[in-house]
């Protein structure tokens, strides 16, 4: 029990909320009483419940950093029988991006900027600086944990971390992609050019708004095999960021609808190519 309580209290000292694991990798069973969520769960869950159990119920919602309780009698048996250590990244601040083979690395040194690398037995932990939600296989191979969900513990990692990069954020929603040869779901009309006039309070040029435009525009088209979506995210948001000391209005809207049309064009449905549009407009405000 000690040897496998080392680990723990050390990183719960350092702010980490940590839990034990199986053998096989999942967490311990959920005592009688919390079974099949019979106790409604914990305040901290998606779906708040009143379980204030003791135990190590519930997975990552029971990760702590309380050190009376992670040596407490209640997680004494967990302890004993725990082949692993795990962590809730989210509640340490934390993105987890979890590459399963050499090919997720590949894509992963290519799209993603480098931060912090965990070696672990199939791939690779890249561990960001900030929270966001969770989302598994948001591409081949590729899952992110951070808030409600566990990673393991595989140590510390190499490399300096990274603050959580909007190109991560954007991987959270599932790609809805289509492939362009299939058909498209749909295409919308041409919309209306940006144009000053609808833009008053623009402190921009017509020029510059209009090559930024065009460079994500580019971007968007370059993703025709896949990564459009979460592209048209990283352009819209770093659109609105370009604008967010303007006092307005900028015509975002207008812009909004040029992504959304090129979206559309390398595949993309377009509820989703709007949804992201509209995230990635709301995000940086």
């Amino acid at each position: 029990m000690n040897t496998h309580l080392t680990t723990p209290l050390r990183l719960a000292a350092a702010g980490v909320p940590v839990m034990p694991l199986s053998a096989d990798k999942r967490p311990v069973a959920n005592c009688p009483a919390c079974r099949g969520l019979a106790c409604g769960g914990r305040p901290n869950m998606k779906t708040p419940g009143p379980c204030t159990c003791p135990a190590p119920c519930h997975a990552w919602a029971a990760a702590t950093t309380d050190p009376d309780t992670l040596t407490g009698r209640p997680w004494a048996t967990a302890w004993a029988q725990a082949q692993a250590v795990a962590y809730h990244p989210g509640g340490a601040g934390l993105t987890v991006v979890d590459l399963d083979n050499a090919d997720a690395i590949a894509w992963a040194r290519r799209e993603l900027p480098s931060t912090r690398t965990v070696p672990t037995t199939r791939g690779e932990h890249w561990i960001y600086l900030g929270a966001m939600p969770s989302a598994n296989a948001v591409r081949a191979s590729v899952d992110v944990k951070s808030a409600m969900q566990y990673a393991r513990w595989r140590g510390p990692g190499t490399g300096t971390m990274t603050v959580l990069p909007d190109v991560v954020r954007g991987l959270v929603v599932k790609e809805e992609t289509n492939s362009p040869r299939a058909g498209l779901v749909s295409s919308p009309p041409d919309r209306a050019a940006w144009e000053h006039r609808v833009a008053a309070g623009c402190r921009h040029t017509e020029r510059y708004v209009r090559t930024g435009l065009e460079r994500g525009l580019a971007l968007v088209r370059a993703r025709r095999e896949s990564g459009a979506g979460s592209q048209v995210f990283g352009v819209a948001q770093f659109i609105a960021k370009q604008h967010a000391d303007c006092p307005g209005p900028c015509g975002l809207d207008v812009l909004g609808q040029h992504l959304i049309t090129t979206a559309v064009s390398v595949g993309v449905p377009e509820p989703y190519a709007a949804r992201a549009v509209t995230n990635g407009l709301a995000g940086a405000a």
